[in-house]
């Protein structure tokens, strides 16, 4: 990737078409400190115990969910996982109706009913994240089957981890998109671990991305943590995807922070390779690139972060001021 000089506004090259100036590079910046701030926000507030249930974080994997819903439009749908805050507040969903969800509140955006598994905003495509590990496959491929049949050059990015590439799910749903020619991304998070499960002790091959052969569709593999790669590859396939090419596999190498679940202390992993990926943080990676290339000073960075925790805090606020739903509420959302 190349930084040309433009004025006072440098622009990021990335194709002839489509380039990546200022503005958007900071917002990139901002959704990904975001979503760190907020899912940290979480683990606190489980932790003392101020909300029910549990919760599956995507911290350090910020990086993947920011660089492809930042080449979605938004009427563009996203299918995800047990592990979907991130790429909920990546496509543009409210912090505040997250937040109430969260706590099982009316204002939630899933009217307190859904939890942190089950969040979905159906007027920006986000048809919903899902407990059952792959689901969102089939899901993602019948979302982009209505997409083509309809002519609406809407596109899907389906986002699953390594786990999800052994269920039938996977397979059924690849295949049918790819011999369909659907409009859709198969995003892989290999974050190494399924649970407590390494990857090397599931599948011999060394990328998850040269299963796509199999299905006949490209397969491209990404470091996850580097969100101008993510953004490149997810732009060259959601621009295949919606000029009628068919589908793409990306798979995006990356880690997550924290145990499988609140409840996993994570110590099947090994202490070196923890630190070793600690050195990778996309965020600081990001920020450490911006600077160099003049886009914003450390102080502005600074000042960006600290109106991320500000925001933050009010969603806490706004979510533990809202009420509950009503009993008649559970009769409320159900097709007949």
């Amino acid at each position: 990737m190349e930084l040309r000089a433009e004025g006072k506004k440098p622009r990021l090259a990335l194709t002839k078409q489509r380039l990546l100036n200022k503005d958007k590079l900071i917002r990139m910046y901002r959704r990904m400190q975001e979503i760190r701030i907020f899912e940290e926000k979480l683990y606190y507030l489980f932790l003392n115990r101020s909300m029910p249930g549990t919760i599956h974080q995507c911290i350090g994997q910020e990086a993947v969910a920011v660089g492809v819903c930042e080449n979605l439009q938004k009427d563009d749908y996203i299918t995800t996982t047990h592990r979907g805050h991130g790429h909920y507040i990546a496509k543009g969903g409210s912090l505040k109706e997250l937040m109430a969800e969260m706590f099982a509140k009316k204002t939630g955006c899933c009217k307190g009913m859904g939890g942190s598994m089950h969040i979905a905003k159906l007027s920006i495509g986000i048809l919903g994240t899902g407990g059952i590990v792959g689901a969102g496959i089939p899901i993602a491929t019948g979302a982009a089957l209505s997409a083509k049949l309809k002519g609406t050059k809407q596109v899907v990015a389906c986002f699953f981890g390594d786990g999800a590439i052994n269920t039938g799910a996977f397979h059924e749903g690849v295949n049918l998109a790819a011999v369909w020619r659907l409009p859709v991304i198969f995003v892989c998070e290999n974050n190494l671990y399924a649970f407590s499960t390494p990857i090397n002790q599931t599948t011999l091959v060394k990328n998850l991305a040269d299963r796509a052969s199999g299905y006949g569709i490209p397969g491209i593999v990404v470091n996850g943590n580097d969100i101008l790669a993510v953004y490149k590859s997810a732009q060259g396939a959601i621009e295949r995807a919606r000029i009628g090419q068919g589908p793409t596999f990306i798979e995006c190498k990356t880690y997550r922070y924290k145990g499988h679940a609140r409840f996993d202390p994570a110590k099947y992993r090994p202490g070196e390779e923890i630190k070793k990926w600690f050195e990778k943080d996309p965020i600081l990676q990001f920020k450490s690139y911006l600077v160099r290339m003049g886009i914003f000073t450390n102080e502005e960075a600074r000042n960006i972060e600290q109106e991320g925790k500000k925001k933050v805090e009010e969603t806490v606020e706004f979510a533990e001021k809202s009420s509950g739903p009503e009993p008649a509420d559970f009769l409320r959302y159900i097709y007949a």
